[in-house]
């Protein structure tokens, strides 16, 4: 391509053309191209608007609206001839739809900008992906449900600090993730509220003389309305840093849940088999099957936080309004949903897939002195003591069987007697886990009649 050619897109401004290692630099169609959709659906609808208010013909907006889809067609097709002297995805379209319908193509850049173009491509593609996270967290979610409902009255160990607690259930683990998911949906939706604002028609940065019509343009694209203030509107990338802490967000919960199988199915716990489409083998140890897909889910949170402090970093000392800073903010956010996507799918499939070993959750469940917290509770039900006192009872008791080697249904009454002459044969009723985990009835607790109640709630908030 000759260099004439090349300065088209700059106009008489410059005299030459820039040398390679300005244009690799200054190139962004190597990411950008991901918004041909976004680009070609935001130019039908700029042409169109044109024509309306008088700007263009008729004729000119059918032939760009018509050539549009021609491109668009080749470049799903993988045919599209995209060129890095013609730097972005808005020139390499504008230039092939010249090929196709000659000169009625350099008309539709009237009354706009590459600044609000790019705007607006790039919202409509966060605005996209914000929608595939919502849908891909309610799909993880109708999973995990699945597995709450099947194991509402499952007992397993609660922990803190990694240490046997108190036992609940199953389902009750199950449905904890399903909360932690329920926000990170909010919080895209939240942001995408926000971000369904407008930028078209903002030009350059100061808007345009000629009378267009941005409710139109906004309304034919699923926006709410037009943005209100130019400069804001070319200026503004919250819409991508909310994206991202979004997916942070979220990405931290997969994160601790994929931690979880990573321990649960470990030998030494045997609480879960995950399946053998989530799991690799090692080329050594014919013995292993490692949760691989867990891990990686684990570990996608450090690229799709990184892209977050990095493009905080990108605009944190931007003036208003347009920088050339600001072509670094697309690859990161591809990148971090890409990510996003490829966990919540992995995860979703790993949930569906996942056995549980109820006799090892069981019996983990009735170890570590796990109702030990239910016996103190007895003490101040039935025997009226101050619930610090009942706590030190409990903790003798817990000494003596921790000294004899058993678990506290293990202790006979004559030991427990000793320790509190008011003890009967009453408490051993409380003993037992799955006695511990039906009391706990308290709106949001582990028995298995509260599981069933959530597990209804989110079925129909998930309709």
């Amino acid at each position: 391509m000759t260099k004439t050619t090349q300065n088209a897109m700059w106009g008489g401004r410059f005299a030459a053309g820039p040398d390679a290692i300005m244009e690799a630099i200054n190139a962004s169609i190597s990411f950008d191209k991901r918004l041909a959709a976004q680009d070609i659906a935001g130019s039908r609808a700029h042409a169109a608007m044109l024509a309306a208010q008088g700007i263009i013909t008729d004729s000119d907006a059918k032939a760009i609206r018509e050539g549009l889809l021609t491109v668009l067609s080749e470049i799903e097709a993988g045919d599209f001839p995209f060129s890095t002297a013609l730097e972005d995805i808005h020139m390499n379209v504008e230039s092939r739809l010249r090929d196709f319908i000659g000169e009625p193509a350099g008309r539709l850049h009237t009354a706009r900008s590459r600044n609000d173009q790019v705007a607006l491509d790039f919202r409509m593609w966060v605005r996209d992906q914000t929608d595939a996270a919502i849908n891909g967290i309610e799909s993880l979610q109708r999973a995990l449900l699945d597995q709450a409902e099947k194991g509402a009255d499952w007992v397993m160990p609660g922990f803190t600090h990694l240490q046997t607690a108190q036992p609940v259930t199953w389902g009750h683990h199950m449905m904890a993730y399903v909360e932690m998911l329920g926000r990170d949906a909010s919080r895209f939706r939240d942001a995408r509220k926000r971000m369904n604002e407008s930028p078209l028609g903002a030009a350059a940065l100061a808007g345009t003389s000629f009378a267009i019509d941005r409710h139109a343009t906004a309304k034919a694209l699923g926006f709410d309305r037009p943005s209100a203030n130019s400069l804001d509107a070319v200026a503004d990338r919250d819409f991508a840093l909310e994206f991202l802490s979004a997916a942070t967000i979220c990405a931290m919960h997969l994160s601790r849940f994929a931690e979880e199988l990573v321990i649960w199915s470990s030998a030494q716990f045997r609480f879960v088999v995950l399946s053998d489409r989530f799991s690799t083998g090692s080329s050594i140890m014919p013995q292993k099957k490692n949760p691989d897909a867990a891990e990686l889910i684990r570990a996608k949170i450090g690229r799709i936080m990184g892209a977050m402090v990095g493009l905080f970093t990108v605009m944190k000392g931007l003036p208003l309004t347009y920088s050339k800073d600001m072509q670094e903010d697309k690859e990161q956010v591809f990148d971090a949903a890409d990510s996003l996507m490829l966990a919540l799918a992995a995860m979703d499939g790993m949930v569906r897939d996942i056995t549980a070993n109820r006799e090892a959750l069981k019996a983990a469940a009735a170890s570590g002195f796990s109702t030990a917290t239910d016996l103190a509770d007895w003490l101040v039900r039935e025997l009226n003591l101050p619930f610090r006192d009942a706590h030190h009872v409990t903790g003798t008791l817990v000494a003596l069987a921790e000294k004899q080697g058993c678990d506290l249904p293990d202790l006979s009454l004559g030991d427990m007697q000793k320790v509190h002459k008011g003890i009967t044969q009453a408490v051993f009723d409380v003993l037992g886990v799955e006695n511990s985990v039906a009391s706990r009835t308290s709106y949001g607790g582990t028995a298995p009649s509260e599981v069933r109640k959530q597990v209804a709630r989110w079925k129909e908030t998930l309709k």
